[in-house]
């Protein structure tokens, strides 16, 4: 590929779609998390926003939904300066708004970055065929996966990559598909930890991912160098990891072969959403890998930890043991996929030199995460539950496809989805105390004739959260634990649910007549009467925490990132960070079972 091959994709039709659309979120937003005021013009349903500059307005025509949800009609987004219409330039927005978005300092230039990434993500797509929304329903599990133009929901700024070049956006991006080889290290025990699940050992592992011609090629690469194999442990590396650090940063370890490079291995993997984590495409039986990547992403420099990960496969066990264990949650057939096995390589200069957090701490690690292909029932398929949020370029939506296929009334599509999503996370707050992140990517679905049956959850070690004091957790499982603050409790449901999610399902539903928003928190509310009358043993704790409560608190997630574009939250304390900014009218507030 010629040096304008690279960028034969950003063309001005490209840029300006992709510029609109990104405008559109960026509205729609802030004026979520009240950084933005938008005031009603007197037009129908035209609003109108002024930037630092009294001269620079914005004007939008929209309509706004449950939980302040802004529905921004992309193409009719005006930019006006002293009263003359003006070109739209998605990264001058940022530059109207610096002051009423906090975005003076360092972190702007960060953040337009990030911006033009993203911009430059979404032109990507836009010069590559998608299937439409009705094909893509019925697609292969990676087909799908490939094709989710959207991102996280909230976040405007959620593409950003930072570290990529244009040869990582070709190479290594979702949306690029493109099958990869993974780096294969061997890395000496000395300076490794290695830990997986109480069921499996290190050779068994190995023996799974990697056929026996590819292990004694390994092998004989170490012996040629007059080491002892049994002497390493191997080690999967993003490609990209290995060329922009692992190569230069990593060099002193390569020179006394504590380190040493053995090649791509056979299998071909493709990137999934979270940029990170890879899929088994030669064998899709085999586990995904997640590997140690140093680009910026959504407000996190994507390492892996191996001091971290040590405890990785046993809050994993403990999880899936919890679940099997209560027999609410098993009716629901809800489940995880368990991080089985983790490897991260100690650098001992690095260390030394820094903190437990550092960057440099996290440059070489990875993890096996089980495939959900081979707990599929025949005539069932998978799809990442972002998939419900993706509208197609003719503005069809993918949900609504599945409710076509399904031939139930969307009301109850709705229900047979939320009885599979919503009840075990509910359950598990309750019961347990325990929370997951329960956002679109982090979600697996089990299709039945377009009929959510099930679902799965994944990432569980980084992600999962016990908020109860009095849980009983074994030692090595007891980072989860997290001391939250009794009334930000149940922001794990009312938050990252009803406003992380469901609030955005409910636009793509409601704006295509599908189903009127209405109707849509109707029956999540129905939904949560059902759990709570089901589980009177639990009343105390459901009067405690208040599903059905008037209000909610609006906890921001741009605010987190406009803040600090590389570091949003210390993960080992979530809640500290977390940027609240009044309340939301709770939707389901109507629908409070009598005696709750």
């Amino acid at each position: 590929m010629t040096p304008d091959e690279s960028v034969a994709h950003l063309t001005p039709t490209s840029w300006d779609l992709a510029s609109r659309a990104l405008l559109a979120k960026a509205l729609a937003e802030f004026a979520h998390e009240r950084l933005l005021r938008p005031r009603p013009t007197g037009d129908g349903s035209t609003y109108l926003v002024r930037g630092d500059d009294p001269l620079v307005e914005y004007r939008f025509t929209a309509s706004v939904l449950a939980l302040d949800h802004w529905v921004v009609d992309a193409a009719s987004v005006v930019r006006h300066q002293g009263g003359a219409e003006t070109p739209l330039d998605a990264l001058g927005f940022f530059l109207d708004f610096r002051s009423a978005l906090d975005l003076d300092g360092e972190p702007l230039p960060t953040y337009l970055e990030e911006i033009s990434a993203t911009l430059a993500a979404a032109a990507f797509r836009l010069a590559t065929p998608a299937p439409g929304a009705a094909e893509l329903s019925r697609a292969a599990f990676q087909t799908i996966e490939a094709n989710l133009p959207e991102g996280h929901p909230a976040f405007v700024a959620n593409s950003g990559r930072i570290g990529f070049g244009v040869d990582g956006q070709h190479r290594y991006t979702p949306e690029s598909a493109r099958p990869t080889r993974l780096v294969w290290l061997a890395a000496h025990r000395d300076h490794c930890t290695f830990r997986c699940s109480g069921h499996l050992d290190y050779d068994a592992l190995v023996s799974a991912e990697l056929d026996d011609r590819t292990r004694a090629s390994f092998a004989a690469v170490l012996g040629g160098l007059g080491l002892d194999p049994d002497d390493y442990l191997l080690l999967p590396v993003h490609p990209w990891q290995w060329w922009h650090r692992v190569s230069v940063t990593f060099a002193a370890e390569l020179g006394a072969r504590r380190l040493v490079c053995l090649g791509e291995g056979p299998d071909e993997y493709q990137p999934q959403q979270s940029v990170r984590t890879w899929f088994n495409v030669t064998n899709p039986r085999r586990h995904y890998v997640k590997t140690a990547l140093s680009v910026v992403n959504m407000g996190f420099v994507r390492g892996l930890s191996a001091a971290y990960m040590a405890a990785t496969p046993a809050i994993n066990d403990w999880v899936a043991d919890l679940i099997a264990g209560d027999e609410l949650l098993v009716s629901t057939r809800v489940s995880i996929l368990r991080e089985l096995a983790s490897v991260g390589y100690h650098h001992r200069h690095l260390d030394a030199a820094t903190e437990r957090t550092s960057p440099y701490r996290k440059m070489l690690a990875a993890l096996w995460r089980e495939s959900p292909v081979p707990t599929l029932e025949p005539g069932r398929r998978l799809s990442s539950m972002a998939a419900l949020l993706h509208v197609d370029r003719d503005g069809h939506a993918l949900a609504a496809a599945l409710i076509e296929e399904s031939g139930l009334p969307p009301a109850e599509w709705l229900r047979r989805y939320l009885d599979a999503y919503l009840v075990p996370l509910l359950h598990c707050f309750y019961a347990h105390g325990l929370a997951f992140m329960p956002h679109g990517e982090n979600v697996i679905l089990v299709l039945s004739g377009g009929v959510v049956e099930r679902v799965i959850h994944k990432d569980i070690a980084e992600e999962v959260v016990v908020m109860d004091p009095d849980a009983p957790l074994p030692d090595e499982v007891a980072r989860v634990y997290a001391d939250v603050p009794e009334h930000m409790r149940l922001l794990s449901i009312l938050s990252d649910v009803f406003d992380g999610f469901l609030r955005f399902l409910s636009a793509v539903l409601h704006t295509r007549g599908v189903l009127d928003e209405d109707a849509f928190w109707r029956t999540v509310g129905e939904c949560a009467a059902d759990y709570v009358r089901a589980v009177p043993h639990l009343a105390d704790r459901v009067r405690r925490y208040d599903l059905f409560a008037d209000e909610f608190a609006l906890s921001c997630l741009n605010r987190l990132q406009l803040r600090d574009t590389r570091q949003m939250v210390d993960l080992a304390d979530p809640t500290a960070a977390l940027r609240l900014v009044g309340t939301l009218r709770n939707p389901i507030a109507p629908y409070r079972p009598a005696g709750c």
